[in-house]
């Protein structure tokens, strides 16, 4: 009998669920719906653009907008039953914490916080803590060095503390109505679960151990010590946080009568410990040794393993390495830039004024140009960097800019930059004997834009394999679904052998081309330059040269 499994992939602007078949990962359903709360899901704040928020409670209705259509679709396949369901598995987006009451209801459903958003979702890419993740970062360097040294040597203004912190200090009347904060990831099984008790919680090692310090090496979450050091209050919250986190191939728990009820399935289905999209992404393109997986989206996350059974070194300004993070017996490696798609958005929409087919016109002037052809240099630090230097104060930058300049080149520089970035990224892992041989990639960048795909294969120097499936962070956490289900419901007993089945690749690989390569290595050496001269305190250059190097380059280029 034909088994199935649900991924529910909680993006930055939307939701979707996957219907499985779990011996193939052929998708037999498929339902998406777009957060109903501010632009596209995000709640900002006009006074402050570091401000990002979200509804929880969209986040609760997308169980109700997607789950049943899903399944609705996946009854037209020959032999499927909502009753072959035999584990669900759920990504979000993160570090996205959310302020609950002791029944771990939102404080955002309240009506004393309707329109509150310091009670609302924090988004992962809320920067209003910055001056208080530079606090944290400080003390950890005085007090406790460890907990930066497995989080990349800088606490982040997109983490846990540094978003609790500052509501704390912007907000003291939701602070203290939260009786704890429940990442996202951790918050939509307890949903399902029908969990109203903090104790009952299984929380993820992925989201605990990349945004909130936690690891097994000092027993936990960082001590109540020294979080008091933040204040007195978070100290306390440490003994009102998730006390058992674990890894995504264990049950967080299972369908509650409510739930089945209202999405159509049986009761008692095990749902899996939730994590972070890109990791479980990672999952779903096939991740493993070797192997690095970049998500490529509005930012980029890059995830890889090594196994646990070997000393891994700490590696300076990765977003952290954590055990179990990603698979089950292997170190989960976190890396990212802040953005991508993001930046090509902003410069196609606020820069050129211009819609969404802009970007395919813009690609089409340039995307036979060589290498070097514009004379233009950019750094990708629209939104601040995320790995390696950990900085959300950094800004972009385009050298070279001419009378002879067009939007079009401008956009094929913005895309170089971002393989600049990732180039950066790659080769401090491999500087710590983490080698990467291959590059799988999953998106919608990935799979739609042939130009980005080859730059990225020149620049990196290494393959680009793109992922079989257009949903792998839902595919990953329908996999996960399948390990959690077990073997005797005919699921799978790890989560290796169930990429073997479900996992798949698309025939088209993007190989790096020589002459390209040659011309990048040059500039990516000049990126090198302004990358540490802008981007890392106490770094010396003499940038007289730079820009006549670039027309240099760009006179070889043309002729």
């Amino acid at each position: 009998m034909s088994h199935y499994t649900i991924g529910l992939d909680y993006g930055s602007n939307s939701v979707r669920c996957l219907v499985v078949d779990v011996a193939n990962g052929r998708e037999l359903g498929v339902a998406v719906w777009t957060y109903a709360s501010g632009d596209a899901g995000v709640l900002t704040d006009p006074t402050n653009p570091h401000v990002a928020r979200q509804s929880p409670m969209d986040f609760v209705e997308g169980l109700r907008q997607t789950v049943p259509p899903a399944l609705a679709q996946a009854a037209q396949a020959t032999g499927f039953s909502p009753a072959k369901i035999i584990g669900i598995g759920v990504d979000t987006t993160g570090s996205t914490p959310i302020p609950v009451d002791a029944a771990l209801q939102p404080l955002a459903a309240k009506p004393e916080f309707a329109g509150n958003l310091n009670a609302y979702a924090w988004m992962w890419k809320d920067h209003s803590g910055m001056d208080e993740a530079e606090r944290i970062t400080a003390l950890a360097k005085q007090h406790r060095p460890q907990y930066l040294a497995k989080c990349g040597g800088t606490y982040s203004s997109e983490w846990l503390f540094s978003k609790i912190w500052h509501c704390y200090h912007a907000d003291r009347t939701v602070f203290d109505a939260a009786f704890t904060w429940l990442e996202f990831a951790d918050f939509i099984p307890a949903v399902l679960a029908g969990i109203t008790d903090i104790a009952q919680v299984k929380a993820g090692i992925c989201p605990a151990g990349h945004k909130a310090m936690y690891c097994a090496d000092w027993g936990g979450y960082p001590d109540s010590e020294f979080l008091s050091l933040l204040a007195p209050e978070i100290g306390a919250l440490r003994a009102r946080l998730p006390q058992t986190v674990t890894t995504s191939d264990q049950v967080a728990g299972t369908l509650s009568p409510a739930w089945a009820a209202e999405l159509g399935l049986p009761v008692g289905i095990p749902i899996a410990v939730g994590a972070f999209d890109a990791h479980l992404g990672a999952v779903g393109a096939g991740v493993g040794q070797g192997s690095m997986v970049k998500i490529i989206g509005t930012s980029t996350c890059d995830c890889l393993v090594a196994p646990n059974t070997e000393p891994l070194p700490d590696i300076p300004g990765v977003c952290g390495i954590v055990n179990g993070s990603i698979l089950p017996g292997y170190y989960g490696i976190e890396a990212g830039q802040s953005a991508v798609g993001d930046i090509f958005n902003w410069f196609v929409k606020h820069v050129c004024r211009g819609e969404g087919k802009l970007h395919g016109q813009l690609r089409a002037e340039v995307e036979k140009d060589k290498p070097g052809q514009s004379g233009l240099l950019a750094l990708d630090w629209e939104n601040g960097n995320r790995t390696i230097l950990t900085d959300a104060r950094l800004t972009g930058l385009i050298l070279g800019l001419t009378l002879h300049t067009t939007q079009a080149q401008i956009y094929r520089a913005l895309i170089e930059a971002t393989a600049f970035g990732a180039r950066r990224i790659l080769d401090r892992i491999e500087e710590y004997d983490v080698k990467v041989t291959k590059v799988i990639n999953c998106g919608g960048i990935a799979e739609k834009d042939p130009m980005f795909m080859q730059i990225y294969a020149d620049v990196l120097g290494r393959p680009m394999v793109i992922s079989g499936s257009a949903q792998t962070c839902a595919l990953g956490s329908a996999i996960m679904a399948a390990v959690v289900a077990g073997k005797a419901a005919g699921g799978y007993a790890t989560c290796e052998e169930a990429q073997a089945a479900m996992c798949s690749y698309k025939d088209t690989v993007y190989t790096p081309i020589p002459a390209n390569q040659a011309v990048y290595q040059e500039l990516y050496g000049l990126y090198c330059e302004l990358h540490d001269s802008f981007g890392v305190r106490g770094t010396s250059f003499d940038h007289f040269a730079v820009m006549k190097q670039l027309l240099d380059i760009r006179r070889r280029a043309v002729q």
